[in-house]
């Protein structure tokens, strides 16, 4: 439900930009998240409507990215008449974080590139309905792993390199800028084309767009199969699936509405979008890394057909540390003075999680979670869900 929320409300942040830059719309904190609900509630009902619009959409979002990204990226070293240094865009540093601690700032400045790797999991999510899955499941997630360093050093160094001022008063212009959204300043900066500029802002409007939706699409899948296996309060209510639409219509509206209020924050902090990515992250590498830590403790494990080899145990303790210092990090203050409009809430939204997750396993999910009755869906033959 945070991943959901980061994304919408990321989304209406370059949407804000947009119509900064096509509209002169000043962005405000209240217009900002108006727009997020909207982005909510239509992406909602988009995943009400039935399975073969989402997929549509799916398809469409598939080709958007691709050949949306390389249009960016074409145009960000074809347009400008110049581009920073290699050694500049790999090296400069500039802090505005308040803190004077070097390597504290840096760490925080990972918490974006954290958030983006949240995805691969997917391939476990569908591994159901995969064929293969042993084997296809683990090496899909590697693979994205994989596709997205090199496809995201691609865009990022992009537009980095195209910066125009790489001076101390440029880039804290650049994070001033009017539109709220830098990279959108980079585009019009950059090109020195306003059209050109709305139109890959357009682009990743576009994109995040999708994103959203097919977050939103993924969100209410995994909590109907929760509900499915009575692992949420309510479970009978959002594991009914619509008849009309083939839809868990509940259990969408339902992850709507958590995330609406999980990014309500941001009327009042200006630091909210960070703490909801900062929940996504640590509530997703705990998910992850209960698995791994398991495994390392279970000396009877059985490898699957397709592992990492005798390499296993280094990356495994590896991933299990670094987890565990995120979790740590990512709930620390951003910004140097704290206030009532930089708290990271984070923490709080992350105890709280935990607390009623412990409390409703022990008095309820202990009798109620994967009965028998829960289970048949697991007993059926891979190859007869594929038919």
């Amino acid at each position: 439900m945070a991943v959901t929320a980061a994304i919408d409300f990321g989304c209406a942040t370059t949407m804000m930009a947009f119509a900064a830059l096509t509209f002169g719309v000043e962005p405000t904190a209240i217009g900002t998240f108006v727009l997020f609900v909207v982005l909510m509630i239509i992406h909602a009902l988009l995943n009400s409507f039935g399975v073969k619009i989402v997929s549509f959409l799916s398809n469409v979002s598939a080709w958007w990215h691709i050949v949306g990204v390389a249009i960016i990226v074409a145009a960000l070293w074809i347009m400008p008449t110049s581009h920073q240094s290699f050694d500049w865009t790999m090296t400069a540093w500039h802090n505005e974080t308040g803190f004077t601690f070097g390597p504290y700032v840096f760490l925080m400045g990972l918490l974006m590139s954290q958030y983006t790797y949240t995805g691969y999991d997917a391939s476990a999510h569908v591994a159901e309905e995969t064929k293969n899955a042993a084997i296809a499941a683990p090496k899909g997630i590697v693979m994205s792993v994989i596709v997205s360093i090199i496809g995201g050093w691609i865009l990022l160094y992009s537009l980095v390199a195209a910066i125009p001022n790489g001076s101390e008063d440029g880039l804290t212009a650049l994070g001033a800028t009017a539109t709220g959204l830098p990279p959108a300043q980079i585009f019009l900066d950059a090109l020195g084309n306003p059209t050109m500029a709305k139109f890959l802002l357009a682009i990743v409007v576009g994109a995040q767009f999708f994103c959203g939706m097919a977050s939103v699409t993924a969100n209410s899948r995994m909590t109907y199969a929760f509900s499915r296996d009575n692992a949420l309060p309510g479970s009978r209510i959002w594991a009914k699936v619509n008849a009309r639409s083939g839809t868990p219509t509940n259990s969408i509206w339902l992850c709507v509405g958590c995330a609406i209020v999980l990014a309500s924050p941001a009327l009042f902090n200006t630091t909210a979008y960070f703490a909801v990515t900062s929940v996504a992250v640590i509530g997703l590498y705990i998910a992850y890394i209960t698995p791994v830590l398991l495994r390392r403790l279970n000396k009877n494990f059985v490898p699957g057909p397709w592992h990492l080899g005798k390499w296993s145990p280094v990356i495994n303790w590896v991933a299990i540390v670094w987890v565990a210092v995120i979790v740590i990090l990512f709930v620390l203050p951003p910004v140097a003075e704290i206030t009532v409009d930089t708290f990271n809430y984070a923490p709080i939204a992350v105890v709280v999680v935990f607390l009623l997750a412990t409390v409703l396993w022990y008095t309820t999910g202990r009798r109620t979670f994967m009965t028998s009755a829960e289970q048949e869906h697991l007993t059926i033959d891979a190859d007869k869900l594929l038919n």
